[in-house]
């Protein structure tokens, strides 16, 4: 649960603002997903809490990976969370500002350019050995810049003997040539997050920035390299990574079923992304809830993805329209039926209008239902009425008309009658089982529809009766997603 912290004033404050400060930092590599939904939730619920400032600050050093479309993509993504911001900016624009502080650590004796091997790197601080670089390298921050990618990087001066492996000096800057999708080829030196993490928090004036428990061994880090820069240091909060049972919420973790063509897309139904979970019906105050039900605690836990299914049914439960669908459809024939038009509610308790539809002597039920019917065995087509089976064969059921009183203990059974139109409805679940990619996480399932569902807009869920709750989707043809029972 949020609750509110202590309002601890931070250190080295004489520059800093008494106003209440949080951002959400993500990188525009990919879309977000609901981990990152947590992040930003967080950080906005506690600058309301405050009345405080929010700040999206995209943290854009890594232009291998990043694209233009993910800025804004994941600005429509907080949007339809339901998160505004009052500042926003990009890291990127800062690196003239990161290029001074990099020249002073350098001038100071605080940090130095290294020339050797990312294994040499790498063996070093196994063996917590200084390299050559540390005490005898002849560069300056001017001989870095006209290196080439891979030739050199920048380290901070820590302590090759600490037993914290982050501060055996950390790489602080390093050289990539591929173009920025903002600004093009004009920089070619990058900061990595230990630098820009640090420095962007306090120059922003962000006074109380979260950070995932997975960077908790970094903090050294971040302290040492502000109080050798001179600059203020803001309250550092911490808080364990969502994870979610049988699904990836890594990006690290979802990128490759994307390459790999395993999934659909970033906005496939079976991952965790913002945009699969809005396409599978799940809503933006469902994962409101969900998120901030699991609080900012440090412990590690692994939760139910059942537990966000439960949330966003009892919120679509208030609001979903019924209609009648049938998965895998057998015909059933009712002789002495007769053709009509009737009119059943679209929500059992909530006046949301109502539908008609015309029924005759063809019927059609879920296979499920028709396999378990035996002759002279009387059923009831739910809200119309009763029917007695006469014959039963595979694939088609005949019966007669029975009456409409209501049988106490008699099988109930959804159908569509005369107007339906055919329809394919997507089944995802868990993407992994056993920690491997499960083949068979997403199936589909025929049937046929009433044709009411016609008139339902493009991306709205309703309830397929004795079915599910299902996201409608209108192109060439209509198909759903079933969100969940």
């Amino acid at each position: 649960m949020i609750r509110r912290p202590p309002r601890s004033t931070p250190s080295n404050s004489s520059a800093a603002s008494d106003v209440y400060k949080r951002q959400f930092p993500p990188e525009p590599n990919g879309y977000l997903h609901i981990g990152h939904a947590k992040a930003a939730f967080i950080d906005y619920e506690y600058a309301r809490i405050y009345d405080g400032i929010f700040i999206l600050r995209f943290d854009d050093t890594n232009p291998v990976n990043e694209r233009k479309e993910f800025y804004d993509a994941q600005k429509e993504d907080l949007k339809w969370l339901g998160i505004d911001w009052d500042k926003e900016y990009r890291t990127s624009d800062n690196l003239p500002k990161h290029y001074e502080f990099a020249k002073q650590l350098l001038e100071e004796g605080n940090a130095y350019i290294c020339t050797c091997s990312e294994e040499e790197i790498r063996k070093n601080r196994r063996e917590m050995k200084e390299c050559k670089c540390r005490n005898e390298s002849p560069y300056e921050w001017d001989d870095f810049i006209k290196m080439k990618e891979g030739q050199a990087v920048m380290r901070l001066k820590g302590d090759m003997s600490s037993p914290n492996t982050a501060m055996r000096d950390p790489v602080l800057f390093r050289i990539i040539e591929h173009p920025h999708p903002i600004h093009g080829t004009r920089f070619r030196v990058w900061p990595t997050y230990d630098f820009y993490g640090a420095v962007e928090d306090s120059i922003s004036g962000v006074t109380h920035p979260f950070r995932s428990k997975e960077y908790e061994l970094r903090d050294e880090v971040y302290f040492y390299l502000l109080d050798l820069l001179g600059l203020r240091k803001p309250h550092l909060m911490e808080f364990s990574r969502l994870e979610i049972r049988g699904m990836p919420v890594s990006k690290r973790k979802i990128k490759p079923l994307i390459e790999e063509g395993k999934v659909m897309g970033w906005d496939d139904p079976r991952l965790p992304t913002l945009r699969g979970l809005r396409r599978r019906g799940i809503t933006a105050e469902a994962i409101k809830e969900f998120v901030l039900a699991q609080g900012i605690s440090k412990s590690e836990s692994v939760v139910a993805f059942e537990n966000l299914e439960a949330i966003n049914r009892k919120i679509l439960d208030a609001k979903a329209k019924r209609y009648f669908f049938v998965p895998e459809p057998i015909k059933v024939t009712v002789k002495n039926a007769i053709e009509k038009e009737i009119e059943l509610k679209c929500h059992p308790s909530i006046d949301m209008g109502k539908r008609k539809l015309r029924v005759g002597k063809i019927f059609y039920i879920p296979k499920e239902d028709a396999i378990k019917l035996k002759e002279e065995q009387t059923f009831r087509l739910k809200d119309l009425y009763n029917v007695r089976v006469l014959e039963k064969k595979d694939d088609e059921i005949t019966g007669e008309f029975a009456g409409e009183k209501l049988i106490e203990g008699i099988e109930k059974i959804q159908w569509v009658g005369l107007d339906y139109i055919e329809m394919n409805v997507m089944i995802p679940s868990l993407p992994f089982k056993n920690g491997e990619f499960d083949e068979n996480s997403l199936k589909i399932v025929r049937g046929y529809a009433e044709k009411n569902i016609e008139e339902v807009k493009h991306g709205e869920v309703v309830q397929f009766e004795r079915f599910g709750f299902v996201r409608i989707e209108k192109g060439k043809d209509i198909v759903g997603i079933l969100a969940h029972r």
